[in-house]
């Protein structure tokens, strides 16, 4: 038998019981959507998130006071310095190293004439417009110069300046934050969100001002932007040789690059969108057993017209692949289906929810519709053999 004929055959014992083949693919269909709805959803919010971190470059390198491995005893041997300002100024000698942003963070109360709220206060240097890709709106950011020196100049994020001043212009005014008063200089531009937090709502204030304000003698963190001609194994060892040198030969600080930072993430997202397709994988188990017993209920029903088959010549080998085919038919077209409403369904939800973190991958889409096609061809496996077994004779009698 001609491949040409197994396929006419096949589709025309399908379409002779329609209900019947839609039922038995319904099952395929909603296990195929499910897991196309589900991978795009973890692949777009895995592009979303990435774009959130990418938003600040990808040359910058973390460094925070204290180490994420410990060893040895508890209490024996380990001291943790403060990182100074000193230490963080020091690092500007490193090859490579272009711009050194101090951070001393905090939250206190900003206040202009009767309105107030409680905000998240930078203390920062200059550099962190140009570093993070952060631009001022209105006025400037704070002046360069030595960050030991504090001063009573402030920068405010769009919707803290709205909270405060409404629609009337801010530049110049005096606010309070922490019960001290600063001066505007400089409205920054609208950033959104980041990881949930508004980039928006919050006050930058020069370092110093913001250690005595917290009464602090220490940094929070700093940040490195380096060039990408040097090497960054280069520059993270001359970062910690420093370091190291300052705090009596301890390494007792933690440097973190962007791109370290942005590889763990990728595959912890990765695996959960590979977690999360598995789970969704579930319903597609429902599906081959739906084909399983479909089938193997049609066999039941094409006894006789298996015998006249077997009869007239057919052999086991076509009709086992006749019953595989037919298997084949279903649960492809069943996949095929379930792709195109996975898909239409996120396509839907994008013209509600532009921003709805939907992505399909082409990768996803292949092994969609393999899947369904190796489903529905070991789901056929069993009734098919049943078919190829009978006895002429015994399924002829059966009539």
């Amino acid at each position: 038998m001609e491949t040409r004929d197994l396929l006419r055959l096949a589709w025309g014992s399908v379409a002779a019981h329609r209900l019947r083949s839609r039922l038995t693919m319904l099952g395929i269909v909603i296990g195929v959507a499910s897991v196309i709805l589900l991978t795009s959803l973890g692949e777009g919010t895995r592009r979303a998130i990435l774009a959130d971190f990418t938003q600040f470059g990808t040359n910058i390198m973390a460094i925070n006071k204290g180490r994420r491995r410990t060893s040895g005893m508890p209490g024996i041997g380990a001291t943790t310095r403060k990182l100074t300002i000193d230490d963080a100024e020091a690092l500007r000698r490193v090859r490579g190293v272009e711009k050194v942003l101090l951070g001393v963070y905090g939250s206190a109360r900003a206040e202009f004439g009767e309105r107030g709220r409680d905000v998240l206060v930078a203390g920062v240097t200059s550099e962190m417009p140009e570093m993070f890709r952060f631009p001022v709106r209105q006025g400037r950011f704070l002046p360069p110069g030595d960050p030991r020196r504090g001063a009573s100049l402030v920068v405010l994020g769009p919707t803290l300046k709205r909270e405060l001043f409404g629609e009337a212009s801010a530049l110049g005014e005096r606010v309070r934050i922490g019960g001290r008063r600063f001066v505007v200089i400089g409205i920054m531009e609208p950033k959104g969100q980041f990881l949930g937090i508004d980039m928006d709502d919050r006050a930058y204030i020069p370092v110093a001002s913001a250690q005595s304000l917290f009464h602090q003698d220490e940094l929070s963190e700093a940040h490195l932007l380096f060039s990408s001609q040097v090497s960054l194994e280069w520059i993270k060892s001359g970062v910690r040789r420093i370091l190291m040198e300052r705090h009596g030969g301890e390494e007792d600080f933690t440097v973190t690059t962007q791109t370290e930072m942005l590889d763990v993430l990728d595959r912890i997202l990765s695996v959960i969108t590979l977690a999360v397709a598995g789970i969704a994988g579930v319903s597609l188990l429902v599906g081959a057993i739906g084909i399983l017993t479909m089938m193997w209920i049609s066999v039941g029903e094409r006894t006789s017209e298996i015998g006249l088959a077997k009869a007239i010549g057919a052999g086991r080998s076509q009709i086992l692949s006749l019953f595989l085919v037919e298997a084949a038919l279903l649960s492809f077209a069943g996949g095929a289906l379930g792709l195109a409403a996975g898909m239409g369904i996120g396509r839907a939800i994008r013209l509600v929810w532009p921003t709805f973190p939907f992505h399909t991958q082409p990768i996803f889409v292949v092994l969609a519709l393999l899947v369904s096609l190796a489903v529905g061809l070991a789901s056929g496996v069993l009734p098919a053999k049943r078919a190829a077994a009978l006895d002429p004779l015994d399924a002829l009698r059966a009539e």
